[in-house]
């Protein structure tokens, strides 16, 4: 049995884990390939004008894989741990694949606030007729090489804020910025006017080594990016501690943030109000702030001019 992925959207909360999780229960898994232009036309002609640019890429990926697959996993993700909310698109997203496509879909709901992760992918697992053992051996496997994985990217991390270019942290969820077509290859692009691309997923939530981050939570912390928003996304939570966490970095030798870029999709109405967040948080700490918005229409000509002026005006 095949199990197709797309690899886009909500894939990439947990790029290394679903993967694994299928292929640790004996199934054979197809992860639809690097958005392309052809995934991206397909996926706005399926879509609704006002869907954000991200969903539109999504269900291009998903009808990529229409007719590869015995099943296509497209789940119902709802809350997370900390009882906060995913994007209220991704909730409807296996009823909308649903009509999308004819390939069966596969799905189960993770809501946190009802139930524990590990009883919704028990659910999974028995409707692809797997026992309770499997599914958790398979799980903890999939975690094991998650974490594995979260080891690589911090360490990649604490070797990039010890370059000596000029840093620069691009701000978005890891579905802008993770896919190149999408983001029009601005971490190629920076690479190439000489400075050094961090993304805030790579941030780790105590970055700085030094400082427990319990100082941050309990306010103990005299900086000025000490929390202070009572979040309803999880997004948005995750986004404002990284961001507090790059700015203890600032410990950190040879570590100096330049500027900082927020990238986000056009119709993204969750973005629309954390956008304020972040700015405030990069101007309230004198850092440099540029707001790119990117949908199916975006030249990479304009953005190109907009990226070089960016870098000029922190050179000067």
């Amino acid at each position: 049995m095949k199990i197709g992925i797309p690899k886009a959207l909500i894939y990439w909360k947990r790029p290394y884990f679903w993967e694994s999780f299928f292929e640790n229960l004996g199934f054979d898994v197809l992860l639809s390939p690097k958005t392309n232009k052809e995934i991206v036309e397909m996926g706005v002609k399926a879509s609704d004008p006002e869907t954000c640019f991200s969903v539109k890429v999504f269900f291009g990926h998903l009808l990529w894989l229409e007719g590869k697959c015995d099943f296509i996993f497209v789940p119902r993700l709802k809350t997370n741990k900390e009882k906060l909310e995913y994007c209220p698109k991704f909730f409807g997203l296996p009823d909308l694949a649903k009509i999308a496509v004819k390939t069966k879909i596969l799905t189960e709901t993770f809501d946190e606030i009802k139930e524990n992760r590990l009883k919704a992918l028990e659910r999974l697992g028995k409707k692809l007729n797997k026992n309770k053992r499997e599914i958790q051996r398979a799980t903890e496997i999939s975690e094991k090489r998650e974490k594995e994985r979260e080891e690589e990217i911090n360490k990649n991390f604490f070797e990039k804020i010890n370059s000596n270019k000029p840093k620069i942290v691009l701000i978005s969820h890891p579905y802008n910025l993770q896919d190149e077509y999408v983001n029009l290859r601005l971490e190629e692009k920076l690479k190439e006017l000489g400075a050094e691309a961090i993304f805030i997923d790579e941030v780790p939530i105590s970055a700085n080594r030094f400082t427990p981050l319990d100082k941050l939570s309990n306010g103990a912390s005299q900086h000025k990016s000490a929390p202070s928003i009572n979040f309803h996304w999880e997004f948005g939570k995750e986004i404002m501690e990284k961001i507090d966490s790059l700015f203890l970095t600032s410990g950190e030798k040879n570590f100096r943030l330049s500027g900082a870029i927020e990238i986000s999709a056009f119709a993204c109405g969750c973005d629309s109000v954390l956008k304020e967040f972040v700015e405030k948080k990069f101007k309230e700490n004198k850092i440099p702030f540029l707001y790119l918005i990117i949908d199916e229409h975006t030249g990479e000509a304009g953005f190109q001019t907009r990226l070089e002026a960016f870098l000029d005006t922190l050179g000067s």
